[in-house]
């Protein structure tokens, strides 16, 4: 019963998804977020839309939350949210915001006994899908802080090159200097 209604109202539900995860951003992005249907010239708002379309099919279509499929339109929202500027509760809080979103537009439908019970399922299934996003959050993550690392990294090796060009400094390591190898 609640599948069905869940598909008979989806575009309802996501557009409420949307507009809840679109009220986590400041203020002129939201505008522009919302202002831009091109999805060249809006090409974050596009994916939001798609992964969050592509998660709420899953979920409604009981597809397994580690599937290729899931994990592809979850790992897009979480890449986009891990490279900005949220808190990890702020990135991830995208896929609570489908409860409010449904139990909003379900409103009425919900007070029966037998679709309150296939929310609870439907709501079991949202916070698996939560606890797989953290984990893609922290790879995420940990990849920024690599690429960044190295970026400080070769700077500082590039610094040090033209420091010794300068001065004339031979690169040789000396024996008061621990081995610094594993910093190159």
């Amino acid at each position: 019963m609640l599948l069905h209604l869940l598909a008979q109202h989806k575009d309802r539900v996501l557009t409420r998804w949307y507009e809840f995860v679109l009220e986590s951003y400041p203020a002129e992005t939201r505008k522009f977020l919302k202002s831009q249907k091109n999805r060249f010239s809006n090409p974050v708002g596009a994916s939001i839309a798609e992964g969050l379309e592509g998660l709420y099919d899953g979920l409604t279509q009981g597809t397994e939350i580690t599937s290729e499929s899931m994990t592809e339109f979850l790992d897009k929202l979480v890449r986009i949210r891990a490279v900005q500027e949220f808190s990890p509760s702020q990135a991830l809080q995208f896929i609570f915001l489908l409860k409010n979103a449904i139990r909003q537009t379900l409103k009425q439908d919900l007070a029966e006994t037998s679709v309150l019970q296939e929310l609870l399922t439907v709501e079991s299934r949202i916070d698996n899908l939560a606890l797989l996003s953290f984990d893609l959050y922290v790879q995420c993550r940990e990849k920024l802080f690599e690429i960044r690392l190295h970026e400080i990294r070769d700077s500082t090796a590039r610094t040090w090159e033209r420091i010794c060009r300068k001065y004339g400094i031979t690169d040789e390591p000396s024996e008061s200097r621990d081995d610094d190898s594993t910093l190159r």
